[in-house]
C-alpha cells in the first residue's frame, strides 16, 4: 500500500507541480546554466546505492587545477533562494516513481558516511529513504547528527501509513512556516567521524 501510494502522490504531484517544476528548470538554467539537474549517489534501502536527483544550486566554478571553489563562492542568491524553498528538492519525485525513494522516510546521506555509522544509526536503512521524514518535521537543520539519526531509528521502528500522513502534512506546515530551513545544515555539512559514529563540524561540503 506504501509504495502505490508513492506513486499515486508522486504521480499528482509532478502533475499538478509541472508549471513550477518548468519555471524552475528555466530559472536555474538562465541563472546557473546546464545541466539544470545535479545526481549524487546516496545509499537507499539496504544501504544500496543510488542516484539522487536535485535542481542544481551551485555555479560549477573551479579553480587552476580543476578542483570545485568553495560552496560560498559558488552559490548565488538565486541558489539560496531556491535552497530556502526546497524546491531544488522537486526532481526528487522522479526518484519516487522509479523506486529508489519513498515520499516519506530517512532523508539519505553521503555514501561516504556509511561506514561509519554505529549499527543502531545504520537501521535507518531498513527502510527506502524519503523526501521527508521525521527529522524534517521535528527541527531539520537544529537537529545534531544524533538527534536526527534517533528520530530516523524512531521512524523505522513506529512506521505506518498514519504516521506517513502526519508527516506529509506537517511537512507542509514546515515548508510555508520555513522552520529549521534558515540554520547551518549539519546534514550537508563535512562531517568528523569517528569510532562510534558521527560527530559534527561547521564546515560544509560541497554539492550536498
Amino acid at each position: 500500500m506504501k509504495r502505490v501510494l508513492d506513486i499515486i502522490i508522486a504521480t499528482l504531484a509532478l502533475i499538478i507541480l509541472s508549471p513550477i517544476f518548468l519555471l524552475v528548470s528555466h530559472k536555474v538554467k538562465r541563472n546557473l546554466g546546464s545541466p539544470i539537474f545535479f545526481y549524487q549517489e546516496r545509499p537507499g534501502k539496504d544501504a544500496k546505492i543510488f542516484k539522487m536527483i536535485k535542481f542544481r544550486s551551485m555555479l560549477n566554478a573551479t579553480d587552476k587545477n580543476g578542483n570545485p571553489l568553495p560552496d560560498e563562492k559558488r552559490i548565488t542568491s538565486f541558489g539560496h533562494k531556491l535552497r530556502s524553498t526546497s524546491l531544488d528538492e522537486m526532481p526528487q519525485l522522479i526518484n519516487v516513481l522509479k523506486g529508489d525513494m519513498s515520499i516519506v522516510g530517512p532523508r539519505p546521506q553521503m555514501k561516504d558516511f556509511l561506514e561509519h555509522y554505529t549499527p543502531h544509526q545504520m537501521r535507518r536503512h531498513e527502510v527506502k529513504p524519503g523526501m521527508t521524514g521525521l527529522a524534517q518535521v521535528n527541527g531539520r537543520n537544529h537537529l545534531s547528527w544524533e538527534e536526527k539519526f534517533d528520530l530516523d531509528v524512531e521512524y523505522v521502528n513506529n512506521r505506518s501509513l498514519w504516521l506517513d500522513f502526519k508527516i506529509m502534512f506537517k511537512t507542509v506546515v514546515v515548508m510555508f512556516k520555513k522552520e529549521g530551513i534558515n540554520a547551518p545544515d549539519q546534514s550537508v555539512g563535512a562531517a568528523r567521524f569517528t569510532s562510534q559514529g558521527v560527530s559534527d563540524v561547521n564546515s560544509s561540503h560541497q554539492n550536498q
